[in-house]
């Protein structure tokens, strides 16, 4: 990923690749699970070739946020039905691109520092995830998902994520799409 530069909310900083042995030594998000993830485990998740993850910082290298992305898919399974799936990719797809399955890319984890919170750089992230599958088209990649956490619904939703399936209230995550199609003329 390019390390651009950014100013959002009066905070100036770029997004970069972790390297693959690197140590994030303090964030704090305020979930304590997401603040596991990139201090404790994001390296082995490299490591093991499942997810990579990125990071939003300062010229002088504090964390302001971060992200990790794997590959994944929205397909038949994701569905109570085969009349379910195809009420989604009717619409997507013309008949000789109807496939049982289409390339995602999966936003694994995202968190923003306590201290950005209002700003507008988790919403800026998000749309930064969206352009760099959409520039070049490196991967073959259709839709962003996310299994949100509950709290955190009402966010995505605000940034163009739809539900993928229904809402069971005992879920502690809800499985979100974003169709790239939809704006890519846009970008």
């Amino acid at each position: 990923m390019r390390n651009d530069e950014n100013n959002t909310g009066g905070l100036s900083y770029s997004v970069r690749r972790l390297n693959k042995e690197e140590k994030i030594e303090s964030f704090n998000c305020g979930d304590t699970d997401l603040n596991d993830f990139i201090m404790n485990e994001c390296s082995l998740y490299r490591n093991a070739l499942l997810a990579v993850s990125y990071v939003a910082e300062t010229d002088g290298g504090k964390i302001l946020a971060y992200f990790s992305l794997a590959n994944d898919k929205v397909s038949l399974s994701d569905f109570e039905s085969k009349t379910e799936f195809n009420r989604f990719r009717r619409p997507r797809f013309v008949n000789d691109k109807r496939l049982k399955s289409y390339p995602a890319v999966k936003i694994c984890r995202l968190g923003t520092d306590i201290s950005t919170r209002g700003c507008g750089l988790g919403s800026e992230l998000l749309y930064f995830i969206k352009s760099y599958f959409i520039e070049n088209n490196k991967t073959g990649c259709r839709f962003v998902t996310v299994d949100a956490y509950a709290d955190a619904v009402p966010f995505y939703l605000k940034n163009g994520f739809v539900p993928l399936t229904d809402y069971d209230k005992d879920d502690s995550t809800r499985l979100l799409y974003f169709d790239l199609g939809d704006i890519v003329d846009f970008l």
